[in-house]
């Protein structure tokens, strides 16, 4: 199973001042939308986005079918077929996603620890 492209969902409370911090850290901003309330910003291979009122809390975020450099790539673990995975390994599916079909959808995982686990397929 390959869930893709892993990167680190924070939750801020002020985009503009966290995506400031970040770039004195060396990352760059290479998508989204700051007026709209996020940014995805990349230090090599490391990948962090910046959240602003749209979740609580942050999360380890995997996306199928995206390398780190944000390019799609086949074949790939759609996120149906990682659910049905998940499921028989006996992991609780927190949100799921329907079964069947093909597109953008996303699960919602935890740990053993509850750091949640977001894998969220955009193709």
């Amino acid at each position: 199973m390959n869930p893709g492209a892993f990167s680190l969902s924070l939750s801020v409370r002020d985009i503009k001042a966290s995506r400031a911090f970040y770039e004195q850290l060396g990352f760059s901003v290479t998508g989204g939308d700051p007026d709209k309330g996020w940014a995805i910003l990349k230090n090599g291979s490391a990948l962090i986005g910046l959240f602003q009122g749209m979740f609580e809390g942050n999360m380890l975020t995997f996306n199928p079918g995206w390398d780190q450099e944000g390019q799609a790539f086949e074949p790939f673990d759609d996120v149906r077929d990682i659910q049905r995975h998940l499921r028989a390994a006996g992991v609780e599916i927190v949100k799921e996603t329907e079964d069947g079909g093909a597109g953008p959808a996303h699960i919602v995982v935890k740990d053993p620890d509850g750091n949640v686990i977001l894998i969220d397929q955009h193709r």
